[in-house]
């Protein structure tokens, strides 16, 4: 399973990036205003200096909700970078813009899926990614898990090729559990990522190791 970063933030992304494991990010306009990013021109840079970073896909999200503007948006989107893949949500015209864009050879990535009717939709208009979100799923008592699990047995059942992309990942065991399940990415805030690395037991294990060799160091050797 490939790993994304959810953030603008261009620290936590070099920071992600250093561990070796990341394979690409997913931002959005709320995650850029986070970060103090707004204006056309300084979001594009910032997609391009997000670009520099990672060598992976960046999925860059359209603010138009008309087929038009997102056509318009996302063409200006692609040509920022070889890594973009244009995120359109889940809604008539968004679909209609996700044919468009597939026929002219850019990726997409369908956000904002609920049900996998609606993963379905877009996978049949050639989105290469699909976003559930499981997370929010999750919050209003309905389980996010069985969302991912209903998309990959259709997906499989058809050899569709769209990457189940689970998003809205909210702590360590959703990464683990979406990965039992045969979800193609995981995107996810940094420390969800780092939350993987912890066990108490390494902590123990490691603790005992340096004991042991700090004790093995001030014993003294006897003479023969």
């Amino acid at each position: 399973m490939k790993f994304f970063i959810d953030t603008a933030s261009l620290e936590q992304i070099r920071e992600a990036h250093s561990l070796g494991v990341l394979d690409g990010v997913t931002t959005n306009p709320s995650l850029m205003a986070k970060e103090g990013i707004s204006g056309d021109e300084r979001v594009l840079q910032h997609y391009i200096d997000i670009c520099e970073i990672v060598d992976g896909d960046v999925s860059a999200e359209v603010i138009a909700t008309d087929l038009e503007g997102m056509l318009h948006e996302g063409d200006k989107l692609a040509a920022l970078h070889a890594n973009i893949v244009v995120k359109v949500p889940m809604t008539r015209d968004g679909v209609k813009a996700i044919r468009q864009f597939t026929a002219k050879g850019i990726r997409t990535n369908c956000t904002l899926i609920f049900s996998a009717g609606q993963a379905l939709l877009a996978a049949k208009a050639g989105a290469t990614y699909v976003s559930p979100f499981i997370g929010r799923l999750d919050d209003i008592s309905t389980d996010g898990l069985a969302l991912i699990e209903q998309i990959r047995e259709i997906y499989d059942n058809y050899g569709i090729g769209t990457q189940v992309l689970a998003a809205s990942i909210r702590h360590p065991m959703h990464i683990v559990q979406c990965a039992e399940l045969g979800a193609d990415v995981a995107t996810c805030p940094l420390s969800a990522i780092l939350a993987l690395f912890d066990h108490p037991l390494t902590t123990i294990g490691l603790e005992k190791f340096l004991a042991d060799h700090r004790k093995a160091e001030q014993t003294p050797v006897k003479a023969k």
